[in-house]
């Protein structure tokens, strides 16, 4: 299965904007912090696969 790259751009309450790494030009992903590791800041690296969200 493959696996996607994300760099969290922005935190604004209960949701954090994602960048994938490797589309930069697209928009920005909205995802709600819930499904999140709770100890993610602006600027970590994030990975999705199998249908959750680790720091890298």
């Amino acid at each position: 299965m493959n696996h996607f790259e994300y760099i969290v751009e922005r935190i604004d309450g209960d949701y954090a904007y994602l960048r994938r790494t490797d589309e930069p030009e697209n928009d920005l992903k909205l995802v709600a912090r819930a499904i999140l590791p709770p100890e993610i800041m602006e600027g970590v690296r994030l990975i999705y696969e199998m249908f959750e969200y680790s720091i890298q």
